[in-house]
């Protein structure tokens, strides 16, 4: 019997992942920043720069500039998966804080070993036949955030576009939207995140020839058919409280966030049941002279399962993380594991970087 070619056996993962649907569109999960990873994704209510677009948009109206980037990169497996994340953020109004943006964020794997036309009829190896695909997952956000009353209230929305695919044997669109709003009162945040509230909608096509079908048949696999991937609303809720920021009180300045996520994505978290999960994560960053931040937290909140003994055992995630302010340039760190994507089995944390480009000088604030 003809061996299971190498990109056959990629494909089937992707190809099984799409049947069970449990973690739709699990790429959108890995965030965007270094300082929302060093603290736990505790930041929709304090996080007030470009990638606010993706953690909660109302926040992009805190924006000090008139027009930011926002950068991120991140590997696994000595490179062969990368996620690449990028974002302009432009003010609109300055007396209403109006700002729109764009976020657009890569996930693939490259170069995967296309083996169909390895051996030929006659059993003869030929690696000049062997060819490459990429499996690439893509969104693009579109964001926009005003304030709305007396600066205490901003409000803002995404519209979501997503494109994944495997080669050219697998390809799918969805399209959905997210609502945030913040309330702003003295020393403390308190943020409202709502994301997929259409529902989003993954609608999958498959083309093979004859031959690839051929193929699944000889090995016993099934070929996988058009299907549709649906992504159920979410809720977030947040807190932050800040110190004051007058130089009169000194030049150390400090935020600690909790978040509250729930959710119905069929994982069973430390507070949740079989139909409602709740992640929550608390974050805390302390900053001098708003030059230097040092950031933690704790999240990812699991109840996992044994597979010997039936028994679950709760787990909590820390992170961490430093961060660099250079008044139009921005460098952050963090020290977090993003890697198991869903999967129960933790993977080895990673090293996350990002940049921040402002396009004019930013006034701290006295």
């Amino acid at each position: 019997m003809r061996r299971i070619p190498h990109f056959l056996l990629l494909f089937l993962f992707f190809s099984s992942a799409l049947q069970a649907q449990k973690f739709v569109n699990e790429f959108l999960n890995i965030g965007a920043g270094a300082r929302a990873h060093g603290m736990s994704e505790a930041v929709i209510a304090s996080g007030n720069d470009g990638t606010s677009g993706f953690w909660n948009p109302a926040g992009m109206s805190g924006l000090q500039s008139s027009l930011q980037v926002n950068a991120m990169h991140a590997e696994w497996f000595a490179g062969i998966a990368n996620y690449d994340y990028i974002s302009a953020v432009k003010r609109f109004n300055e007396e209403k804080k109006s700002f729109g943006g764009i976020s657009i964020i890569r996930f693939g794997v490259d170069n995967i070993p296309y083996t169909l036309n390895l051996i030929g009829p006659d059993g003869s190896v030929n690696y000049d036949n062997v060819t490459s695909f990429s499996a690439i997952d893509y969104a693009i956000f579109l964001s926009y955030s005003q304030q709305i009353i007396n600066e205490k209230i901003s409000v803002g929305g995404n519209i979501k576009i997503i494109n994944r695919n495997v080669g050219k044997f697998g390809n799918a669109y969805g399209f959905g939207a997210d609502i945030g709003a913040l309330y702003k009162e003295k020393r403390f945040t308190f943020a409202l995140m709502a994301k997929d509230i259409t529902t989003t909608y993954n609608t999958w096509s498959f083309n093979y020839t004859e031959e690839e079908k051929n193929v699944f048949a000889s090995t016993g696999n099934e070929i996988p058919i058009s299907s549709t991937e649906i992504s159920l609303p979410s809720i977030i809720i947040g807190a932050a409280f800040h110190n004051p920021t007058s130089i009169e009180l000194g030049k150390y300045q400090y935020t600690i966030e909790t978040n509250i996520k729930f959710t119905s994505d069929s994982r069973i978290s430390g507070l949740g049941n079989k139909n409602i999960n709740i992640d929550p994560s608390i974050g805390l960053e302390v900053g001098y002279s708003n030059l230097v931040f040092i950031r933690g937290g704790f999240g990812d909140v699991e109840n996992k399962l044994n597979a010997f003994n039936a028994s679950r055992t709760l787990s909590i995630q820390p992170n961490v993380g430093l961060g660099l302010n250079l008044g139009r340039i921005g460098v952050d760190y963090a020290l977090t594991n993003i890697g198991s994507l869903g999967n129960e089995n933790s993977a080895l944390y990673s090293h996350i970087f990002s940049l921040r480009l402002n396009f004019d000088p930013i006034k701290n604030k006295e």
